[in-house]
Protein backbone atom coordinates (compact mmCIF):
# COMPACT_ATOMS: atom_id res chain seq x y z
CA UNK A 1 0.00 0.00 0.00
CA UNK A 2 1.09 3.96 -1.30
CA UNK A 3 2.46 5.99 2.43
CA UNK A 4 1.01 9.90 1.24
CA UNK A 5 1.83 12.74 3.80
CA UNK A 6 -1.20 13.99 4.95
CA UNK A 7 -1.72 17.51 7.00
CA UNK A 8 -2.89 16.73 10.88
CA UNK A 9 -5.93 18.86 10.22
CA UNK A 10 -6.83 16.73 7.48
CA UNK A 11 -6.94 13.35 9.09
CA UNK A 12 -9.65 11.08 9.94
CA UNK A 13 -10.34 8.13 12.29
CA UNK A 14 -9.82 4.99 10.33
CA UNK A 15 -6.47 5.83 8.84
CA UNK A 16 -3.39 3.85 9.23
CA UNK A 17 -0.32 5.00 10.23
CA UNK A 18 2.46 4.72 7.51
CA UNK A 19 5.74 5.52 10.04
CA UNK A 20 6.83 5.74 13.55
CA UNK A 21 5.97 9.22 15.04
CA UNK A 22 8.14 10.70 17.30
CA UNK A 23 8.16 14.06 18.82
CA UNK A 24 10.46 16.49 18.54
CA UNK A 25 12.07 15.36 22.03
CA UNK A 26 12.72 11.74 19.87
CA UNK A 27 9.73 10.25 22.26
CA UNK A 28 7.85 7.47 20.11
CA UNK A 29 3.98 8.68 20.43
CA UNK A 30 2.04 6.42 17.35
CA UNK A 31 4.09 3.52 16.48
CA UNK A 32 3.65 2.25 12.56
CA UNK A 33 0.28 0.39 11.32
CA UNK A 34 -1.35 2.48 14.09
CA UNK A 35 -5.09 2.60 13.18
CA UNK A 36 -5.96 6.48 14.14
CA UNK A 37 -9.20 7.48 16.46
CA UNK A 38 -9.87 11.27 17.71
CA UNK A 39 -7.98 10.63 20.66
CA UNK A 40 -4.99 9.86 18.75
CA UNK A 41 -5.33 12.83 16.28
CA UNK A 42 -5.87 15.38 19.39
CA UNK A 43 -2.45 13.29 20.68
CA UNK A 44 -0.72 14.74 17.23
CA UNK A 45 -1.98 18.31 17.68
CA UNK A 46 -1.09 18.20 21.65
CA UNK A 47 2.70 17.54 20.22
CA UNK A 48 2.26 19.98 17.78
CA UNK A 49 2.79 17.77 15.08
CA UNK A 50 1.52 19.00 11.76
CA UNK A 51 1.72 16.08 9.27
CA UNK A 52 2.14 12.42 9.35
CA UNK A 53 2.36 9.36 6.31
CA UNK A 54 -0.59 7.31 6.13
CA UNK A 55 -1.51 4.72 3.86
CA UNK A 56 -3.39 5.63 1.01
CA UNK A 57 -6.91 4.24 0.64
CA UNK A 58 -10.13 4.81 2.36
CA UNK A 59 -9.97 5.15 6.09
CA UNK A 60 -10.45 1.78 7.96
CA UNK A 61 -13.84 2.54 10.36
CA UNK A 62 -13.72 0.05 12.99
CA UNK A 63 -13.26 0.80 16.99
CA UNK A 64 -9.78 1.48 18.13
CA UNK A 65 -8.14 1.23 21.78
CA UNK A 66 -5.18 3.60 22.04
CA UNK A 67 -2.14 2.50 23.28
CA UNK A 68 -0.63 3.91 26.07
CA UNK A 69 3.14 4.86 25.49
CA UNK A 70 4.74 2.14 27.34
CA UNK A 71 2.41 -0.74 25.21
CA UNK A 72 3.58 1.83 22.27
CA UNK A 73 7.02 1.56 23.59
CA UNK A 74 7.08 -2.27 23.64
CA UNK A 75 6.13 -2.77 20.31
CA UNK A 76 8.89 -1.11 18.78
CA UNK A 77 11.93 -2.75 16.82
CA UNK A 78 14.56 -1.01 19.45
CA UNK A 79 12.51 -1.99 22.37
CA UNK A 80 12.48 -5.43 21.35
CA UNK A 81 16.20 -5.69 20.92
CA UNK A 82 16.68 -4.26 23.78
CA UNK A 83 14.50 -6.68 25.58
CA UNK A 84 15.62 -9.77 24.05
CA UNK A 85 19.39 -8.31 25.27
CA UNK A 86 18.31 -7.73 28.96
CA UNK A 87 16.74 -11.31 28.98
CA UNK A 88 20.06 -12.62 28.16
CA UNK A 89 21.86 -10.85 30.05
CA UNK A 90 19.63 -11.68 33.51
CA UNK A 91 20.12 -15.20 32.78
CA UNK A 92 24.04 -14.52 32.63
CA UNK A 93 23.58 -12.56 35.85
CA UNK A 94 21.83 -15.03 37.51
CA UNK A 95 24.32 -18.28 36.37
CA UNK A 96 27.64 -15.43 37.35
CA UNK A 97 26.08 -14.79 40.33
CA UNK A 98 25.61 -18.80 41.46
CA UNK A 99 28.77 -19.37 40.46
CA UNK A 100 30.06 -16.48 43.05
CA UNK A 101 28.68 -18.15 45.83
CA UNK A 102 29.94 -21.05 45.27
CA UNK A 103 33.03 -20.31 45.29
CA UNK A 104 33.38 -20.15 41.60
CA UNK A 105 32.72 -16.79 40.58
CA UNK A 106 35.84 -14.41 40.49
CA UNK A 107 36.49 -15.11 36.46
CA UNK A 108 33.15 -14.06 35.20
CA UNK A 109 32.81 -10.62 37.65
CA UNK A 110 34.41 -8.54 34.14
CA UNK A 111 32.18 -10.54 31.78
CA UNK A 112 28.80 -9.66 34.25
CA UNK A 113 29.80 -5.78 33.18
CA UNK A 114 30.39 -6.75 30.19
CA UNK A 115 26.66 -7.44 29.87
CA UNK A 116 25.75 -3.94 31.67
CA UNK A 117 27.86 -2.44 28.74
CA UNK A 118 25.46 -4.53 26.29
CA UNK A 119 22.77 -3.36 27.57
CA UNK A 120 23.72 0.47 27.64
CA UNK A 121 24.50 0.27 24.02
CA UNK A 122 21.11 -0.35 23.35
CA UNK A 123 19.78 2.76 24.31
CA UNK A 124 20.29 6.48 22.57
CA UNK A 125 20.92 8.19 26.35
CA UNK A 126 20.61 7.65 29.72
CA UNK A 127 16.62 8.66 29.33
CA UNK A 128 16.23 6.13 27.19
CA UNK A 129 17.41 3.65 28.91
CA UNK A 130 15.22 4.80 31.53
CA UNK A 131 11.82 4.79 29.52
CA UNK A 132 13.46 1.27 27.93
CA UNK A 133 13.44 -0.07 32.05
CA UNK A 134 10.34 1.27 32.81
CA UNK A 135 8.88 -0.57 29.60
CA UNK A 136 10.15 -4.05 31.02
CA UNK A 137 8.61 -3.43 34.46
CA UNK A 138 5.92 -6.16 34.30
CA UNK A 139 8.95 -8.62 34.73
CA UNK A 140 9.15 -10.24 38.12
CA UNK A 141 11.80 -8.46 40.21
CA UNK A 142 14.18 -11.31 41.16
CA UNK A 143 17.34 -10.17 43.12
CA UNK A 144 18.80 -10.75 39.37
CA UNK A 145 16.97 -8.30 37.90
CA UNK A 146 16.90 -6.12 40.38
CA UNK A 147 20.79 -6.07 40.51
CA UNK A 148 20.92 -5.96 37.26
CA UNK A 149 18.50 -2.79 37.27
CA UNK A 150 20.62 -0.71 40.23
CA UNK A 151 23.64 -1.45 38.23
CA UNK A 152 22.89 0.46 34.94
CA UNK A 153 20.75 3.55 37.27
CA UNK A 154 24.60 3.15 38.47
CA UNK A 155 26.21 3.46 35.33
CA UNK A 156 23.59 6.50 34.19
CA UNK A 157 23.87 8.19 37.75
CA UNK A 158 27.54 8.66 37.59
CA UNK A 159 27.35 10.06 33.85
CA UNK A 160 25.42 12.62 35.79
CA UNK A 161 27.86 13.19 38.91
CA UNK A 162 30.88 13.30 35.93
CA UNK A 163 32.66 10.23 37.25
CA UNK A 164 36.01 9.22 35.36
CA UNK A 165 35.56 5.92 33.79
CA UNK A 166 37.14 4.00 35.91
CA UNK A 167 35.37 4.98 38.97
CA UNK A 168 31.93 4.83 36.65
CA UNK A 169 33.21 1.30 35.84
CA UNK A 170 33.42 0.15 39.89
CA UNK A 171 30.02 1.90 40.65
CA UNK A 172 28.35 -0.14 38.22
CA UNK A 173 29.66 -3.31 39.40
CA UNK A 174 28.66 -2.33 42.70
CA UNK A 175 25.61 -1.55 41.81
CA UNK A 176 25.45 -5.43 40.44
CA UNK A 177 26.82 -6.77 43.19
CA UNK A 178 25.21 -5.13 46.12
CA UNK A 179 22.66 -7.53 46.49
CA UNK A 180 24.58 -10.92 46.17
CA UNK A 181 23.91 -11.96 49.75
CA UNK A 182 20.10 -11.67 49.09
CA UNK A 183 21.35 -15.63 47.56
CA UNK A 184 21.85 -16.44 50.67
CA UNK A 185 18.80 -15.51 52.63
CA UNK A 186 16.30 -18.28 52.16
CA UNK A 187 14.19 -18.02 48.84
CA UNK A 188 10.60 -18.88 51.37
CA UNK A 189 11.43 -14.96 53.20
CA UNK A 190 13.08 -13.68 50.08
CA UNK A 191 9.96 -13.87 47.68
CA UNK A 192 7.02 -14.29 50.99
CA UNK A 193 3.94 -11.79 49.46
CA UNK A 194 2.52 -11.55 52.98
CA UNK A 195 4.18 -9.28 55.65
CA UNK A 196 7.70 -10.46 57.15
CA UNK A 197 7.57 -11.14 60.90
CA UNK A 198 10.09 -9.69 63.07
CA UNK A 199 12.33 -12.35 62.64
CA UNK A 200 12.04 -12.60 58.52
CA UNK A 201 12.68 -9.19 58.72
CA UNK A 202 16.28 -9.54 60.80
CA UNK A 203 17.09 -12.51 58.64
CA UNK A 204 16.21 -10.29 55.69
CA UNK A 205 18.44 -7.65 56.95
CA UNK A 206 21.50 -9.97 56.91
CA UNK A 207 21.82 -9.99 53.74
CA UNK A 208 24.30 -6.59 53.78
CA UNK A 209 26.61 -8.68 56.32
CA UNK A 210 26.39 -11.97 54.43
CA UNK A 211 27.37 -10.18 51.21
CA UNK A 212 29.91 -8.49 52.76
CA UNK A 213 31.55 -11.74 53.69
CA UNK A 214 30.91 -13.41 49.98
CA UNK A 215 32.88 -10.79 48.53
CA UNK A 216 35.76 -9.34 51.02
CA UNK A 217 38.12 -11.83 49.72
CA UNK A 218 37.68 -11.45 46.23
CA UNK A 219 39.81 -9.12 43.70
CA UNK A 220 37.19 -5.85 43.65
CA UNK A 221 37.78 -2.43 44.55
CA UNK A 222 36.94 -2.03 48.41
CA UNK A 223 34.40 0.37 47.37
CA UNK A 224 32.04 -2.54 46.11
CA UNK A 225 32.57 -4.77 49.07
CA UNK A 226 31.46 -1.71 51.21
CA UNK A 227 28.48 -1.10 49.22
CA UNK A 228 27.47 -4.68 49.43
CA UNK A 229 27.40 -4.05 53.60
CA UNK A 230 26.49 -0.24 53.59
CA UNK A 231 23.86 0.49 51.28
CA UNK A 232 21.29 0.01 53.73
CA UNK A 233 22.52 2.79 55.53
CA UNK A 234 21.27 5.66 56.47
CA UNK A 235 22.81 9.60 56.91
CA UNK A 236 20.40 10.20 59.88
CA UNK A 237 21.76 6.97 61.58
CA UNK A 238 18.22 4.92 60.85
CA UNK A 239 19.61 2.00 58.86
CA UNK A 240 21.20 -1.31 58.97
CA UNK A 241 23.37 -3.22 60.11
CA UNK A 242 25.56 -0.81 61.92
CA UNK A 243 23.18 1.93 62.09
CA UNK A 244 26.51 4.50 60.42
CA UNK A 245 25.65 7.85 60.26
CA UNK A 246 26.37 10.33 57.00
CA UNK A 247 30.41 10.97 57.74
CA UNK A 248 30.68 7.09 58.77
CA UNK A 249 29.20 5.70 55.01
CA UNK A 250 31.20 5.55 52.28
CA UNK A 251 30.36 7.69 49.28
CA UNK A 252 29.66 4.67 46.51
CA UNK A 253 27.27 3.21 48.87
CA UNK A 254 25.41 6.61 49.57
CA UNK A 255 25.07 6.69 45.39
CA UNK A 256 23.25 2.78 45.32
CA UNK A 257 21.54 2.96 48.21
CA UNK A 258 19.30 6.53 46.22
CA UNK A 259 19.18 3.89 43.04
CA UNK A 260 18.82 0.59 45.32
CA UNK A 261 15.28 2.04 46.32
CA UNK A 262 14.18 3.88 43.50
CA UNK A 263 14.63 0.75 41.90
CA UNK A 264 12.88 -1.20 44.37
CA UNK A 265 9.56 1.18 44.52
CA UNK A 266 9.02 1.48 40.95
CA UNK A 267 9.50 -2.28 40.18
CA UNK A 268 6.25 -5.01 40.95
CA UNK A 269 6.91 -6.89 44.05
CA UNK A 270 5.68 -10.33 45.16
CA UNK A 271 3.66 -8.26 48.06
CA UNK A 272 3.00 -5.10 45.85
CA UNK A 273 2.61 -3.61 42.31
CA UNK A 274 5.21 -1.08 41.48
CA UNK A 275 4.79 2.66 42.49
CA UNK A 276 4.36 5.63 40.62
CA UNK A 277 7.78 7.44 40.03
CA UNK A 278 6.30 10.72 41.11
CA UNK A 279 5.15 9.25 44.20
CA UNK A 280 8.59 7.41 44.78
CA UNK A 281 10.00 11.44 43.73
CA UNK A 282 7.41 12.79 46.81
CA UNK A 283 8.44 10.02 49.44
CA UNK A 284 12.37 11.00 48.82
CA UNK A 285 11.18 15.00 48.95
CA UNK A 286 9.30 14.47 52.22
CA UNK A 287 11.99 11.95 54.09
CA UNK A 288 14.67 11.62 52.18
CA UNK A 289 16.77 14.42 52.39
CA UNK A 290 17.53 13.52 56.13
CA UNK A 291 18.30 9.81 55.14
CA UNK A 292 20.19 9.95 52.03
CA UNK A 293 23.18 12.49 50.76
CA UNK A 294 21.27 15.40 49.72
CA UNK A 295 24.20 16.60 47.31
CA UNK A 296 23.53 12.75 45.25
CA UNK A 297 19.84 12.89 46.04
CA UNK A 298 19.18 16.55 44.29
CA UNK A 299 21.39 15.69 41.27
CA UNK A 300 19.48 12.39 40.93
CA UNK A 301 15.81 13.31 41.36
CA UNK A 302 16.63 16.12 39.59
CA UNK A 303 17.36 14.01 36.04
CA UNK A 304 14.90 11.10 36.62
CA UNK A 305 11.86 14.15 37.03
CA UNK A 306 13.70 15.03 33.74
CA UNK A 307 13.43 11.69 31.88
CA UNK A 308 9.50 12.33 32.24
CA UNK A 309 9.22 15.41 30.52
CA UNK A 310 6.75 15.10 27.40
CA UNK A 311 5.07 11.59 28.61
CA UNK A 312 1.41 11.51 28.73
CA UNK A 313 0.56 10.49 32.32
CA UNK A 314 -3.18 9.93 34.22
CA UNK A 315 -3.78 12.39 37.19
CA UNK A 316 -6.13 11.77 40.32
CA UNK A 317 -8.86 12.60 38.81
CA UNK A 318 -8.91 10.71 35.29
CA UNK A 319 -7.81 13.45 33.16
CA UNK A 320 -5.02 12.66 30.79
CA UNK A 321 -2.06 14.92 29.88
CA UNK A 322 1.69 15.89 28.86
CA UNK A 323 4.13 16.62 31.55
CA UNK A 324 5.43 20.26 29.94
CA UNK A 325 7.30 21.56 33.27
CA UNK A 326 9.06 20.77 35.73
CA UNK A 327 8.93 22.90 39.03
CA UNK A 328 12.28 22.53 40.46
CA UNK A 329 11.14 23.18 43.92
CA UNK A 330 8.66 20.26 43.85
CA UNK A 331 9.92 17.94 41.56
CA UNK A 332 6.94 15.76 42.09
CA UNK A 333 4.54 18.28 41.09
CA UNK A 334 5.40 19.13 37.32
CA UNK A 335 2.59 21.28 34.84
CA UNK A 336 1.28 19.28 33.16
CA UNK A 337 -0.97 20.02 29.78
CA UNK A 338 -4.13 18.65 29.20
CA UNK A 339 -5.87 19.70 25.88
CA UNK A 340 -5.65 23.26 26.20
CA UNK A 341 -5.78 23.47 30.11
CA UNK A 342 -2.02 23.79 31.99
CA UNK A 343 -2.36 22.41 35.70
CA UNK A 344 0.20 23.30 38.06
CA UNK A 345 0.32 20.23 40.37
CA UNK A 346 2.84 22.27 42.90
CA UNK A 347 -0.66 24.57 43.19
CA UNK A 348 -3.41 21.99 43.46
CA UNK A 349 -2.87 19.95 46.57
CA UNK A 350 -5.40 17.93 45.89
CA UNK A 351 -4.36 16.36 42.64
CA UNK A 352 -1.49 14.03 41.49
CA UNK A 353 0.08 12.22 39.05
CA UNK A 354 -1.42 8.83 39.34
CA UNK A 355 0.47 6.46 36.57
CA UNK A 356 2.78 7.55 33.53
CA UNK A 357 0.63 6.38 30.16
Amino acid sequence: MEAVRIRTDELVTGMIVAADIYTSNDQLIITKGTKLDERMITRLRFYNIYGIHVYDGNPVEEPHKEESYIEMLRSTPEFKKFNRTYVESVEKVEDSFNNLIDGDGEANLESLLEETDRILSEGRNGTHIFEMLHGIRNYDDMTYVHSLNVSLICSIFAGWLKMSKEETRILTQAGLLHDIGKLLIPKHIISKPSKLTEDEFEEIKMHSIKGYQALKDLNLDVRVKYVALMHHEKCDGSGYPNGFKANQIEDFSKIVAIADVYDAMTSNRTYRQAICPFDVVENFERDGFLKYDPGYLMIFLERIVQSYLHNVVRLSDGREGEVVMINKLSLSRPVVRCGNTFIDLSKEPKLSIESVL
